[in-house]
């Protein structure tokens, strides 16, 4: 890294691929401190070896700890990680799984909570759209929502008539 920085050439560092939930934080701030910040790329890193097919998910667990520590960089993991080279789908399940991660460290952080604000009011109000609106993949949500669609279009089918929101609004109103 210093001879990098000496030749004005732009470096970053690579991290772990695969390391327990327990040693992250001080991974990220050993690696921070010994290149003295320069920007800190981890790969997931994977919390779990034993999830094949389920490796965006081990990926994305370990991403949001090491964002949250200063990592500055996630590396998507797709479900095929470890098993086959990914299609388009996998590596759609890997980026969204990486920008949760991404952005639950962000809320950690302090930083990008304005919309899971108006995406908690847009629950409260039964607001679908609003949620399809703000939420990190509306294509999967609008699928969900209209594959299970309930008898009354204001709940889903989860709660359905025992839905606290619309229960709160039928005391209210």
């Amino acid at each position: 890294m210093d001879r990098a920085r000496e030749e004005g050439v732009q470096a970053m560092v690579e991290g772990p691929g695969h390391m327990p939930m327990n040693e992250i934080e001080a991974n990220v701030l050993l690696q921070k401190k010994l290149c003295r910040g320069a920007p800190f790329y981890v790969l997931g890193p994977l919390v779990t070896d034993i999830a094949p097919g389920h490796d965006h998910i081990s990926g994305a667990i370990g991403g949001a700890i090491a964002a949250c520590a200063g990592a500055d960089f996630l590396c998507y993991v797709t479900p095929a990680e470890h098993l086959a080279l990914p299609d388009v789908e996998d590596v759609r399940q890997g980026v969204i799984a990486s920008r949760i991660a991404a952005h639950a460290a962000d809320i950690a952080r302090g930083r990008d909570t304005e919309r899971d604000r108006e995406m908690s009011k847009a629950r409260v109000e039964l607001d679908w759209e609003k949620q399809f609106e703000l939420c990190l993949d509306p294509e999967t949500a609008r699928a969900y929502r209209q594959k299970r669609h309930p008898r009354d279009p204001k709940v889903c089918t989860m709660c359905g008539e025992f839905c606290a929101m619309k229960l709160l609004k039928d005391l209210e109103g």
